[in-house]
């Protein structure tokens, strides 16, 4: 290891989604500078460093979800004897829907700086590419693996109106496609998002239902990314029209005169100023 400092430092390495001249100058210095790199795929990583034209100088040792309970200990008795550890994974940054926030939360437990040096994001490099809207969106992740527990989460996902991105696996894309179009409706706009940065990169825009068909003629490969379009917002439930001249009798009451309180109920309701009009004079 290098010369130690009086506290380490955790670095989070945002990595390549595929394409390697996507990695930053300060991805490429920390690399080589660490002390501990620990990576998700080891090989991948030697393979990384070798398109980079990266000397690791550092201890590479594997982190992944299977070992990161038993590693992390470790690794945080490194970080507190002084030493520089990155932290990196297959793409994009650790800790979204990879691992690392176990050993994030465990580095800052222990009182150790932890900063990140950014990167690709599989998250918002689809979302940008969807079409869809950016302005406000929500990550879920992946979806449950069985049938049951992923349709349960699709109907509690279904009146969300932000944009909603997702990871699936492959061999899970067509049920979680017809699943989402069932519970979501087939018109729902979305966009599914594959080999990212790659040479076969594809974005396939269709509603849910004509993906759903899509996924299901042939098993869509490679690292997939899925971004739906929130629910369309519902307008408020029409009142009687009892309802509306006592509201518009209110506002009377608080001062406004009879035109800007037709105004400002026929907004609330989603009205047209005409129709509250109406019921008022009846």
């Amino acid at each position: 290891m290098g010369e130690k400092s009086e506290t380490g430092r955790l670095v989070l390495l945002g990595a390549p989604l595929g394409n390697p001249a996507d990695a930053s100058a300060r991805f490429r210095e920390v690399l080589a500078a660490a002390d501990v790199v620990a990576a998700e795929d080891t090989r991948r990583l030697t393979r990384l460093a070798r398109d980079l034209d990266v000397t690791v100088g550092g201890r590479i040792v594997s982190y992944f979800e299977g070992n990161e309970e038993r590693r992390t200990p470790e690794l945080v008795d490194v970080l507190t004897a002084g030493y520089l550890v990155a932290l990196v994974t297959d793409g994009g940054m650790p800790s979204v829907s990879d691992p690392g926030y176990r050993l994030v939360r465990a580095a800052l437990d222990a009182g150790v700086p932890v900063t990140a040096a950014p990167g690709p994001s599989a998250v918002t490099t689809a979302l940008a590419l969807s079409g869809l809207p950016c302005d406000r969106f929500c990550f879920e992740g992946f979806l449950p693996r069985t049938g049951g527990a992923r349709r349960s989460r699709l109907r509690a996902l279904a009146a969300e109106e932000r944009t909603l991105v997702f990871f699936e696996a492959p061999h899970r894309i067509a049920a979680a496609l017809a699943d989402l179009a069932a519970a979501f409706g087939a018109d729902r706009p979305a966009a599914l998002c594959r080999e990212l940065t790659k040479t076969y990169e594809e974005i396939v825009r269709r509603p849910l239902g004509e993906l759903a068909d899509w996924a299901a003629e042939g098993e869509p490969r490679g690292e997939i990314t899925l971004v739906v379009a929130g629910a369309p917002e519902s307008a408020p439930e029409r009142p009687d029209d009892d309802t509306l001249r006592a509201a518009v009798a209110a506002r009377e009451a608080a001062g406004l005169s009879r035109r800007d309180a037709i105004t400002e109920v026929a907004t609330e309701y989603a009205l047209r100023r005409r129709d509250v009009y109406a019921v008022v004079h009846a």
